[in-house]
């Protein structure tokens, strides 16, 4: 039997797909003209500006509201940096600045950079209240662990952003901040009751609610009270009674990507997901970054058969094809609202830097920076302080396979800066620098969410809360290394 067509073109409205590569295949053009709502772009999608620009211009070529989404955070979640960091501190920095004015600033330039290249759809801000210190997926992405600084923050990011004319996304619904597991591999569980998420985890959603955002992203997170055994993408509960009911919000609920092992395990695949995602009350469907399209045609179809068969009531799938289409239009034309100076970053990144101890008269240190992992939500970003040294030598090692002495030795008398991320989750790493700071002048940088982890005799300890290039030149800057 023929696929209903019009039933097809309400499916594919519903739907974020991607693509690879600096030019968008033949097919990702046919499926906005056949009314795909949008393209999600990833670091591989993006190459200088001016390309990045003719990208998106061949997007709205086949379709003008298409809604070209990315995951520009700032910080250490950057796609349009994706090569050298981001020009921007992210959000952790921002908040233990904790002056929303500039978090506005920040974002509104975001925002810009984002409107001056066609983008009209940012997955961001994270809102999440990071209160886990081991927190493997949020982390230096959150403002901070008090609901109430998040709050104030996340309404300023959103009104950053939303100025230029780039719908916001505030992420992720109803809160991964208190998370030891990574949904991207698996469905964590937040075992709270619903009244702590009230009042630890829920109240910057409200704040982004009343600042107007434009759509809310949901979890791939359980919360037993709350959702039962499925991840809030899956739950009514946490979608319509808690999200629009209690929380007042009319915008669009957007899904994390659906390819996610927090979603496409706990359904039996991407297009069952995608079907459980829009019952219980999801409008806008991130499939995710591996996408071609057979599979988009997959999960239209399969949320066409869901109609046929009764397992997705038709007017549901209208109405999340409706609110996709209204935040379609309001973001089809974004631009500049300001220009912003360029020293914007940096000067942001510099009052977001703490100093304990004593860093100055370095000279001309050898730098030792150790190997740290990322997240598949950072991906592989440069981060540390090379781009900014002015004459001092940087070598990279791995903590578990370097010798404190042979270091020592190399550093000829000179003090030692060593540079981490996320120092206090590396036993390796913190061996390495007690043995270190025990012999030899040192100062440790830590560029990743702080903790109350401090090596004994060291010179001094520095923490940027954050890695990103700004990060890192404010840094080197305090270091007077720049």
């Amino acid at each position: 039997m023929a696929m209903d067509q019009g039933l097809r073109r309400l499916a594919l409205g519903t739907l974020l797909a991607a693509f690879p590569g600096e030019k968008p295949p033949g097919w990702a053009l046919d499926l906005l003209d056949e009314g795909l709502a949008g393209h999600t772009l990833f670091g591989t999608n993006v190459g200088s500006p001016e390309q990045l620009a003719a990208l998106t211009a061949a997007l709205r070529s086949a379709r003008p509201d298409a809604l070209i989404a990315i995951d520009e955070e700032g910080g250490d979640v950057t796609r349009l940096g994706h090569r050298t960091g981001s020009p921007y501190p992210g959000n952790a920095a921002l908040g233990v600045v904790d002056d929303p004015a500039l978090t506005t600033e920040v974002y509104a330039a975001i925002g810009g950079d984002l409107a001056d290249t066609g983008i009209n759809l940012d997955l961001a801000p994270t809102v999440d209240v990071n209160t886990a210190d081991d927190n493997p997926i949020i982390g230096t992405r959150s403002f901070g662990a008090s609901p109430e600084l998040v709050a104030r923050h996340a309404a300023a990011a959103v009104r950053g952003l939303q100025s230029a004319g780039v719908a916001a996304c505030a992420k992720h619904f109803p809160g991964h901040g208190a998370t030891l597991a990574d949904s991207h591999l698996e469905l964590p569980t937040v075992d709270a009751p619903l009244a702590v998420l009230r009042s630890r985890d829920l109240p910057p959603f409200a704040a982004v609610v009343q600042a107007g955002v434009q759509a809310i992203m949901s979890a791939h997170i359980r919360v037993p009270e709350l959702t039962g055994d499925d991840p809030a993408t899956f739950s009514s509960a946490a979608l319509v009674t808690l999200a629009r009911r209690e929380y007042g919000f009319a915008g669009v609920l957007v899904t994390d990507a659906l390819e996610m092992n927090g979603a496409a395990l706990a359904a039996g695949g991407i297009a069952p997901a995608a079907v459980r995602a829009l019952a219980a009350g999801a409008d806008l469907l991130c499939v995710g970054a591996r996408v071609d399209r057979e599979l988009v045609e997959t999960i239209a179809g399969e949320i066409v058969a869901a109609v046929t068969d009764g397992r997705l009531p038709l007017p549901r799938l209208e109405e999340a094809f409706t609110r996709t289409a209204k935040m379609a239009t309001w973001s089809a034309t974004p631009a500049r609202t300001s220009d912003h100076d360029e020293a914007l970053g940096v000067s942001a990144a510099r009052r977001a830097v703490r100093v304990e101890g004593t860093p100055n008269g370095l000279g001309v240190p050898l730098v030792v920076q150790l190997a740290a992992g990322h997240s598949i939500a950072e991906g592989r970003v440069p981060w540390g302080l090379r781009p900014h040294l002015n004459g001092a030598m940087q070598i990279d090692v791995v903590a578990d396979d370097a010798s404190a002495t042979e270091l020592i030795e190399r550093a000829a008398g000179r003090p030692i800066v060593v540079v981490g991320r996320h120092l206090h989750r590396s036993p390796g790493g913190r061996a390495l620098v007690e043995k270190l700071a025990a012999a030899h002048p040192v100062v440790v940088v830590e560029m990743g969410w702080p903790s109350s982890w401090r090596p004994a005799g060291s010179r001094a300890f520095v923490i940027t809360h954050g890695a990103s290039l700004a990060n890192g030149r404010a840094a080197a800057q305090v270091l007077g290394l720049a």
